[in-house]
């Protein structure tokens, strides 16, 4: 805009000097003369009047600023009165009166309800032994009189208290018998776990003969139905050809040398096979199941540090399958040994939850790369295990890098379902099976039986 201000001025100087020489008839140089004084007191006039409203411009905005640090000395005075005005509160001592007196207050209910619960039993009992005296016969009784015993309901649970009759004319003092409750067990309705069909000794016998083998099953992705990774099951061979699934031969109590020989064998055949398939070009992510009685034994967990050390380059191929319930109970030592394994590149997997409700942030700086679930139990009560829609339950374990794997899958029904839910990792006998891996990768161990044909999983 300024631009075009001096091109009009360079035009009205022209104009000024072509009037003067035809109109005034002065010389050219007088013209010239003439034309340049007009454009120089031109812009002379123009510059002055910018400058003026650039310092106008220039106060305006002094000012402004003026302003706003007045107003953020305001603010900065008001803040430090709000701030002296909580320290003189001196919340400290406030909030130390505060629980003595919440103490008091539970001290306070706690004998409350104390004497309420005394005076419940005191009436309970009133009121039972007004039953008895109300149910006692008063008169005599004939000889021949037969009396039924009076059945009168008590306040312990699964308790009754019988009157017998007095077995003679004379009146007998009362008698009480208190009728035993049945065990908890039965109460509930609970089935006490069964131990396993295989005993300890027969166990220990067929590991000897190298009847132990290790069976490979797939963790399938859906859709796509591709192995994900692969769980090592252990598996007996008995003697009529059939082969024995670890539920009915781990032992439940006791028996920790066998379980620790057991999962030494798993991890040496899963070395074996992953180091063996990366050789290969397949590799393969292999899931051990691993139990406390191992976390126990200092060599079991020296060697296994050692042989990581020995095999950096499949650490992170091999995964450990620990119960939730051994992980909840483990205590400090048994999570050291397992954060040395996780510090060598080995991941961590849950099996049997029966809650989500977890702090997963801590499980994965833990080394827990996934978790596992019953899918039929998941897919029955999803509020059961989580307070999440199903569907959200992936995107939150997603955030901590965690995957949600279904076991126990047994219908197409329950894949398209799981499907629908956004679960990406299945497994069970409908999708797969356990089966043998090739020969070319497993430890090959003599043994006094035929083993049969090895297939490829």
């Amino acid at each position: 805009m300024q631009s075009l201000v001096y091109i009009f001025i360079a035009l009205a100087g022209l104009g000024v000097a072509a009037g003067s020489y035809f109109g005034l008839t002065f010389t050219p140089i007088e013209s010239l003369v003439l034309a340049a004084a007009f454009v120089a007191v031109s812009i002379i006039l123009l510059e002055r009047t910018l400058r003026r409203r650039a310092e106008a411009r220039l106060e305006r905005a002094i000012e402004e600023l003026s302003r706003l640090l007045s107003t953020d000395a305001q603010a900065g005075a008001v803040l430090g009165q709000r701030i002296n005005a909580l320290t003189d509160i001196d919340a400290d001592r406030r909030l130390e009166v505060v629980e003595a007196d919440l103490s008091v207050l539970g001290t306070v209910v706690r004998q409350v309800a104390e004497a309420v619960a005394d005076l419940e039993e005191a009436r309970k009992r009133q009121v039972r032994r007004e039953a008895i005296a109300a149910a006692a016969p008063t008169p005599p009784v004939a000889a021949n009189t037969s009396v039924p015993a009076t059945v009168v309901p008590v306040s312990s649970p699964g308790a009754t208290v019988t009157i017998a009759p007095p077995p003679s004319p004379v009146i007998q003092p009362t008698v009480l018998k208190l009728a035993e409750p049945p065990p908890p067990a039965a109460e509930a309705g609970q089935l006490v776990e069964a131990g396993p069909v295989i005993p300890l000794e027969t166990l220990r016998q067929a590991i000897d003969d190298n009847r132990l083998i290790f069976h490979l099953q797939p963790i399938i992705t859906l859709p796509q139905r591709r192995v994900y990774a692969y769980d090592l099951l252990p598996r007996l061979m008995l003697d009529e050809g059939e082969l024995a699934d670890a539920p009915d031969f781990m032992p439940r109590k006791g028996g920790e040398s066998v379980v620790r020989r057991i999962e030494r064998m798993a991890l040496e055949d899963a070395i074996a096979i992953a180091r063996r398939s990366r050789t290969s070009g397949t590799p393969a992510v292999l899931h051990v199941p691993l139990s406390r009685a191992s976390l126990t034994d200092a060599d079991f967990i020296d060697k296994f540090v050692t042989t990581l050390d020995a095999n950096r380059a499949i650490a992170g191929a091999l995964g450990l399958k620990i119960a939730d319930a051994d992980w909840q109970a483990m205590p400090l030592s048994e999570r050291a040994a397992l954060a040395a394994f996780v510090k060598k590149g080995v991941g961590l997997s849950l099996s049997g939850l029966k809650s989500l409700r977890q702090d997963f942030g801590d499980l994965a700086a833990d080394g827990v790369r996934s978790v596992r679930v019953n899918a039929t139990r998941f897919l029955s009560s999803p509020t059961e295990f989580s307070d999440f829609h199903a569907t959200d339950i992936v995107k939150f374990l997603g955030r901590f890098s965690i995957d949600l794997i279904a076991t126990g899958v047994n219908t197409e029904d329950q894949v398209l379902t799981l499907l629908e839910d956004g679960i990406g990792y299945v497994q069970g006998p409908h999708v797969a099976g356990p089966g043998p891996a090739r020969a070319d990768l497993v430890l090959e161990r003599p043994t006094m039986i035929t083993a049969p044909a090895r297939v490829q999983a």
